[in-house]
């Protein structure tokens, strides 16, 4: 078995960032936990992650508190803190969150930051399994929007055995799902994080737990498509993903560049939905505690390229108040069916109006038409002909129904969906 074995299917589930920022409760999570585990679960959704600086006691938002000091044991590794997640008191740590959510039949993530935590180098704290200690391994090639820590230098086995440290440590834990954040792409750096990656890489095999291992920020690059192939199963393809139509529209263009590196275990990540309730302790991007700014045609147009181009699909918005909207939108049988069995799709058209890509499974046909466009408009006969053929009755798969094709209009910045 590979780490490809660890994600067959793209990944699925919820993460704290859009609603909570680095600021997410163990309360929050459990609460959300228990939701999916009632109401997602029977439909592939799987993974709780809890993102950034659960390490911090006094966050608040998705504003960092800089150069604040973060709950860290005695080998440099950071911790939770106790005041928010409670359960990890007296040494357990995450174990207890951890099994509460496997108990639910659900996977357990976590995010981090790459490098070893700035605090550790300044104290000069010990590393696991050597008499070196924190400043010997650290780089001074930092992250450009967090303080909290340095780069780890690899090329000494020093290095490579902080990351063991801290993967075997992730896997006592019971971790299923780690997200490693300023790593996927540097506009400081360049590739020069490629050495961590593979580091992790190595890290996370060594511990015999299938960990599916997934790399941010973006855009990743295209010149390093085969590498991330050969690291990771999931690379962010954007800088955080918020709810406005111009970073909707620019993922056609991510889309399309990066569909050939599309396989099973291996998922490019258009990046979280921000859609149901979202930033409700945010102070930037989201626009603060509201209901996504997408209409409802941009919400199943975003959900129809996310789905034929099989992104993961982590939900950023709150669950245990969830629209009906939203719910129907990740519980369609139809459209993760197609989303689970594809094994070829890609952009086939596009234009100033029209964007179409078509996607396959063994058994079915699927084509998704993309209004880009202003105007709510029919499908035009030329591409309904070249793309569907004679048969023009159809599955609307949103919709549920089967569908005569030259009767549709199809709103503006909205899609259509179907099965041939």
């Amino acid at each position: 078995m590979t780490f490809l074995d660890f994600a067959k299917t793209p990944p699925m589930g919820w993460n704290s960032w859009d609603c909570y920022g680095a600021s997410v409760r163990e309360e929050e999570v459990r609460e959300h936990a228990l939701f999916m585990s009632k109401h997602l679960k029977p439909f592939g959704w799987e993974y709780i992650v809890v993102d950034i600086q659960w390490a911090e006691p006094e966050a608040k938002s998705t504003k960092y508190n800089q150069f604040f000091p973060l709950n860290m044991d005695e080998y440099s590794r950071l911790i939770p803190a106790e005041n928010r997640f409670p359960s990890s008191k007296q040494g357990q740590d995450f174990k207890a969150l951890g099994e509460y959510i496997h108990q639910l039949g659900l996977k357990f993530g976590i995010h981090i930051m790459r490098g070893i935590p700035r605090q550790a180098v300044h104290q000069n704290t010990a590393i696991k399994g050597t008499d070196k200690r924190a400043r010997d391994i650290a780089m001074n090639n930092i992250c450009p929007w967090n303080s909290d820590m340095y780069g780890v230098n690899v090329d000494l086995p020093e290095g490579q055995l902080y990351y063991d440290s801290l993967m075997e440590l992730y896997a006592s834990w019971g971790v299923d799902f780690i997200k490693v954040d300023d790593i996927a792409y540097s506009r400081l750096y360049d590739d020069a994080h490629k050495k961590e990656i593979a580091a992790i890489r190595k890290a996370i095999d060594k511990t015999k737990r299938p960990i599916v291992l997934s790399l941010s920020p973006g855009p990743a690059q295209v010149k390093n498509g085969t590498f991330l192939q050969d690291h990771a199963n999931m690379w962010r393809l954007t800088d955080d993903f918020w709810d406005h139509w111009d970073a909707l529209y620019c993922m056609f263009d991510r889309a399309a560049e990066w569909v050939s590196y599309v396989r099973k275990g291996n998922w490019p990540d258009c990046d979280m939905l921000p859609l149901g309730h979202i930033g409700i302790r945010a102070v930037d991007g989201g626009g603060g505690d509201n209901w996504t700014r997408f209409t409802k045609d941009e919400q199943y147009l975003l959900m129809s390229l996310w789905t034929i181009f099989q992104s993961p699909l982590m939900y950023g918005g709150t669950l245990p108040d969830i629209d009906g909207f939203t719910l129907s939108l990740f519980t369609n049988e139809e459209v993760l069916n197609m989303y689970h069995t594809l094994n070829y799709r890609r952009q086939i058209y596009r234009d100033d109006n029209w964007v179409v890509w078509e996607g396959r499974s063994d058994k079915e046909e699927y084509v998704a038409f993309f209004n880009i466009g202003e105007a709510n408009l029919d499908i035009p006969r030329d591409l309904s002909d070249r793309f569907i053929g004679e048969s023009k009755v159809v599955r609307d798969l949103w919709g549920k129904k089967d569908i005569r094709l030259e009767e549709q209009i199809v709103n503006a910045h909205g899609a259509l969906l179907i099965r041939k």
